[in-house]
């Protein structure tokens, strides 16, 4: 069941939220849309600030963010021009039926109640059109940043994505799988910074919060591969779930 607290505790931190969370490759995005004419309509679901509609926009699509947040939607209109954000969710879009040639969900599928979201999304696609969830994972292969999920109680690992997230109901085709890696550079602060905007810490009591930058802290100091470093190379794996409307 979706914690509400958290599904909706972003827009407090909506402005380090864009600044800090980590873009998507070009590459994942042109494999999520292929097949699709330029430009095609594409829905960003659960939009947030607009990271994944500024990528789709920059490919030359037409973005129609849907966001439920209020505190977000008043970034995406900050960061994103030429974009407005309409404010509904994975269950309830204000968007005609067929009206778009894809649905896009940037880091935020598994806050959808799976069953009225798959309905709502395979109403607004298109025949043949494309939903494509997409998460960038931290790569936990390397050990510091195992260390990090450990610490600052991060939520899905590489494994859990792609073992919860293969089914989008009888609407839709067999899903296929894209893998994607990228980095992001980041000072020690910005990676506190973007841990900050992760629901677990703004839930969190000020006392578990604490506990959080304190082993932080102590993790940049010590580890052999992070101290003394200005910057860290923060590596991730981009997977995106791509399957065609029936």
């Amino acid at each position: 069941m979706t914690d509400p607290t958290q599904a909706l505790s972003f827009g407090t931190a909506a402005a380090e939220y864009d600044r800090f969370r980590p873009r998507y490759p070009e590459a994942a995005l042109r494999w999520a849309l292929d097949g699709l004419a330029v430009p095609a309509k594409v829905v960003d679901l659960g939009a947030g600030t607009g990271i994944l509609s500024r990528g789709v926009l920059a490919l030359g699509h037409e973005v129609v963010p849907v966001e439920p947040d209020p505190g977000m939607r008043a970034q995406l209109a900050v960061a994103s021009p030429g974009t407005t954000a309409l404010a509904g969710s994975a269950e309830a879009m204000p968007l005609p039926d067929g009206s778009a040639d894809a649905v896009l969900v940037g880091q935020a599928y598994h806050w959808f109640d799976k069953e009225p979201a798959h309905a709502e999304i395979a109403r607004v696609l298109r025949s043949g059109g494309t939903f494509a969830p997409i998460w960038n994972v931290r790569d936990e292969r390397v050990t510091w940043v195992a260390e990090l999920t450990r610490i600052a109680h991060l939520g899905d690992t590489a494994g859990d994505v792609t073992e919860k997230y293969g089914d989008f109901g009888p609407a839709f085709e067999p899903v296929e799988l894209g893998e994607f890696a990228h980095t992001t550079t980041l000072t020690p602060d910005e990676v506190v910074g973007m841990l900050h905007t992760r629901s677990y810490w703004l839930t969190a009591s000020p006392d578990e919060q604490e506990r959080v930058d304190r082993e932080l802290g102590e993790l940049f100091a010590t580890h052999p591969d992070l101290a003394g470093r200005e910057t860290v190379e923060l590596p991730y794996q981009t997977f995106v779930f791509r399957a065609r409307r029936r």
